[in-house]
């Protein structure tokens, strides 16, 4: 079984794939979100992945791919289908390449009739495939623009996706009511718009009478994805706050290194947020530090500068964690929290005030 992760897009209700293979270390991840590379890229550090492909299942119309963005951060090459006509990208699939990670791969099967690129990716021993919009569940992608054809689209499903096994998981790239994953035996008896018989002039009929709106975000997203989600201002690569050498948590918030927090110390603000007692207890604090106790500190936060960075401390990091969103729920952009609190701290040799040996 590979590494697997299934990652969720609150705002474009966009689901993203992370497959590991787990004796090389490497990865590939489907349709990434620009919003999230940040996470993502902290979720593949994190597990000790190499990035060595980002695959997208078509060109999207309601996000922005975040491909462009992790191969500038981990390396990663870009594969769409030759059939989307996006540029920018370095693999370029037509039906039935492999991209491998590791000692596996997946297989790219062209799924048109959402739009005319779509593709689906089929894991090597066919237990999961990722069908994009092609085939959701209990449902499908819609066919009314972007050389969305109701006929092919019934095709592509009837006949390569429905004829995976039965058993075969399948992981689209939406869902808007909370569901994660299907089977093709349950599509083939459930799904209302192609299950069972249906004909594909039922199918077309159903397509042609959805009335659904126009996309929100297709005007930007769709230009931003036929260049593989390349921004304007190629400055927004690093995306952080960079006041700091900082690091992104797969949990969300932005951490730093004590050594650095000893070395710039001036000109921080060094809350720690542990209890009195422990702030003057066995492990000691950082000069200069705050005490600022957890409890304390939403209603304390009017006493911070937001001009200046703020690092939160604890003993070993997790009610810091916590600390660092309040404060950048209460607009405070430049806050970090200390990774591994005072017990790192300690373990680095780094000047403590108060402590007791």
């Amino acid at each position: 079984m590979p590494i697997f992760r299934q990652l969720f897009d609150p705002q474009s209700s966009t689901y993203s794939y992370l497959l590991g293979d787990r004796a090389s270390g490497q990865a590939i991840l489907i349709d990434p979100v620009f919003e999230q590379a940040a996470r993502d890229a902290a979720l593949v550090r994190e597990l000790g992945l190499t990035l060595v492909a980002t695959l997208e299942t078509h060109v999207h119309a309601d996000h922005v791919t975040g491909a462009w963005l992790l191969k500038q951060r981990l390396g990663g090459r870009i594969a769409i289908s030759a059939a989307s006509g996006a540029e920018g990208a370095d693999i370029r699939l037509a039906d039935g390449d492999r991209v491998g990670f590791g000692g596996r791969h997946v297989v790219a099967l062209a799924t048109p009739g959402h739009t005319n690129g779509c593709m689906s990716f089929v894991l090597d021993d066919e237990s999961m495939a990722f069908t994009g919009d092609a085939l959701l569940i209990r449902g499908c992608g819609r066919t009314d623009f972007q050389h969305g054809s109701a006929h092919k689209l019934y095709v592509s499903i009837k006949m390569r996706i429905f004829t995976l096994p039965d058993d075969c998981l399948l992981w689209p790239a939406h869902d808007y009511r909370g569901l994660t994953v299907t089977s093709v035996a349950e599509e083939k008896a459930h799904n209302p718009r192609l299950g069972g018989n249906v004909s594909q002039a039922d199918f077309a009929g159903y397509m042609q009478n959805l009335g659904l709106p126009h996309p929100r975000q297709i005007d930007v997203a769709v230009p931003a994805n036929m260049v593989c989600g390349r921004p304007a201002d190629e400055r927004l690569a690093t995306n952080d706050p960079g006041w700091a050498p900082l690091t992104f948590t797969f949990a969300g918030f932005w951490e730093i290194e004590p050594a650095w927090v000893e070395e710039h110390g001036a000109g921080l603000q060094i809350v720690d947020v542990r209890e009195a007692d422990e702030f003057a207890g066995a492990l000691g604090h950082i000069a200069g530090a705050r005490l600022v106790p957890l409890a304390d500190l939403e209603k304390r936060a009017g006493d911070l500068a937001k001009d200046r960075p703020v690092v939160t401390v604890c003993r070993a990091g997790a009610r810091s964690a916590q600390a660092a969103a309040i404060l950048k729920k209460s607009g405070f952009e430049k806050v970090a929290n200390m990774a591994g609190g005072m017990l790192r701290w300690r373990a680095q040799n780094l000047p403590t005030q108060g402590a007791r040996d």
